[in-house]
């Protein structure tokens, strides 16, 4: 190691997969000092925009509970083959929990019983640290990284019954205007927002928000903010800076008076991206913003055909494409990301994922083997970059 100038060191280790290179700290002291380097995050992180992502599985089910898996995909630009090789990942000693979200491949867990505890996990360096508790346990959480602090911060908002008088009142504090008060009724849910930097003992209040959201399966995360949608069809963002909300401007097709909904937000090679689902024709939608928080970029990027994956299709007894509609609604249908090849990755029931040649629209099935097991799964979040452990401390 004395051997190797510092500056190739980290361009070989930059290029290692994540569970090579934490495993590479145990070669020598020189090499578990290097992978602490912010310039090797910084590096690792660049090699891994460029390359297809990779994931952090949950496996559910009633034998087995509570196995995460690192799932390293990889894809063939010549042949447009797609694989993934699952491994089996240490887990935090907690008895039950659910994957909520990730940022820069930390995993922001919540217990399930019996103390329904936040933890933020880092399953390559096997930290992990216990969030301060808050007295309520339903609604959405976003999790992301405050750039001008440097510090990681978790959103929490949760629900509750109100006065038309009292959501008027409280919402001055987001800048809101009238117009956007679309829930109005006699009987009023309003959202009231947590938020907590990582490393102080307590949260925040930010007061109430005239939306209620709803719920995604994984990370939204784009030009520092984040995002949802609302139960009135719009994309709400949340600055994690300023720590502000702000309407993001939706493509013109989907509106709150159409029956053209989203049916959910997802980031495409760092682009903000809106699913909708197509009832005349039976297709996915994926409209793309090229700009971000500009209006006339939107545009429709890929329609996705009905399909059933193999694993399904014992359970029917039509297979037939013009009738797999009927037997996999939309809200089983979801999309994790889009390919160097330019092929789209999407999940089909918690059971299938699945590889679509956009430019040949066809679909291949993706094995993805579990250490022999054969449980259902979850793909829950997209691992951006390693943290180093000194990183993790200290936010």
């Amino acid at each position: 190691m004395d051997r190797i100038p510092q500056e190739l060191a980290l361009d070989i280790l930059s290029r290692l997969p994540i569970p090579s290179l934490v495993q590479s700290k145990s070669v020598c002291q020189d090499w578990r000092t290097l992978t602490h380097d912010q310039l090797l995050v910084n590096k690792h992180f660049k090699q891994m925009v460029e390359n297809d992502p990779s994931f952090i599985l949950q496996i559910m089910g009633y034998s087995i509970q509570n196995q995460l898996y690192f799932g390293d995909l990889s894809s063939d630009p010549n042949d447009g083959n797609v694989t993934m090789i699952a491994k089996k990942l240490t887990i935090p000693p907690l008895l039950n929990f659910h994957l909520v979200s990730s940022c820069n491949g930390l995993l922001l867990l919540r217990a399930t019983h019996p103390s329904f505890e936040l933890c933020i996990y880092n399953p390559f360096t096997r930290d992990y640290i216990e969030l301060p508790k808050l007295s309520h346990h339903d609604g959405v959480r976003g999790f992301g990284f405050d750039p001008t602090t440097k510090k990681y911060k978790v959103v929490e908002i949760s629900y509750k019954r109100t006065t038309p008088f009292t959501f008027s009142h409280r919402v001055v504090r987001f800048g809101m205007r009238r117009s956007h008060q679309t829930e109005t009724s006699s009987s009023l849910i309003e959202s009231e927002v947590h938020i907590l930097t990582v490393g102080s003992p307590t949260w925040r209040n930010l007061g109430c928000f005239p939306f209620r959201f709803m719920c995604q399966k994984s990370q939204v995360l784009a030009n520092r903010k984040l995002h949802w949608r609302t139960t009135t069809n719009l994309i709400m963002s949340f600055d994690l800076a300023t720590e502000q909300f702000k309407e993001v401007p939706r493509p013109d097709v989907i509106t709150s008076n159409s029956d053209r909904r989203f049916h959910e937000l997802v980031i495409l090679r760092g682009c903000l991206s809106a699913v909708s689902f197509d009832g005349n024709n039976q297709e996915l939608e994926i409209w793309v913003m090229k700009e971000y928080a500009v209006k006339d970029s939107w545009f429709k990027q890929f329609n996705i055909g009905a399909y059933v994956p193999k694993i399904f299709q014992s359970n029917y007894q039509c297979h037939s494409s013009s009738n797999s509609r009927f037997y996999l609604p939309k809200n089983c249908i979801q999309v994790l990301c889009l390919l160097r090849n330019g092929g789209i990755l999407l999940q089909y029931g918690n059971k299938a994922i699945v590889f679509y040649d956009s430019h040949c629209r066809t679909f291949q099935d993706i094995q993805v083997t579990f250490e022999g097991i054969s449980s259902c799964f979850t793909a829950v979040a997209h691992v951006a970059s390693l943290n180093s452990t000194d990183t993790f401390v200290d936010a």
